[in-house]
C-alpha cells in the first residue's frame, strides 16, 4: 500500500454541504492506509497547481484528533 493523500479543501467542501457518507469513506481509507503501516499526508493546493503536503497523521490516534476536529462543524 501506498500512502493516501487528503486534500483538506475537499474535506472543507464536504463539510459544507454536510456529505457525511463521503467523509466517512475518507477516513476509512485513512485508517485502512495508518493500519498498514503507511502515512496520511494532508494537502493544499498551492499557488502554483500542484498539491503541497503541510502535515501528516501516522498513528490512529492522531487520524481520529483529526476526523474529531472536522465531524465538530457537522
Amino acid at each position: 500500500m501506498q500512502e493516501y493523500r487528503i486534500n483538506v479543501a475537499e474535506i472543507e467542501e464536504l463539510q459544507t454541504i454536510k456529505n457525511i457518507s463521503a467523509l466517512d469513506r475518507i477516513f476509512k481509507d485513512a485508517k485502512e492506509t495508518i493500519v498498514n503501516g503507511e502515512v496520511v499526508l494532508l494537502t493544499r493546493k498551492g499557488t502554483n497547481g500542484t498539491f503541497e503536503k503541510f502535515d501528516e497523521l501516522t498513528t490512529i490516534d492522531d487520524l481520529q484528533q483529526y476526523k474529531k476536529s472536522v465531524y465538530k462543524y457537522l
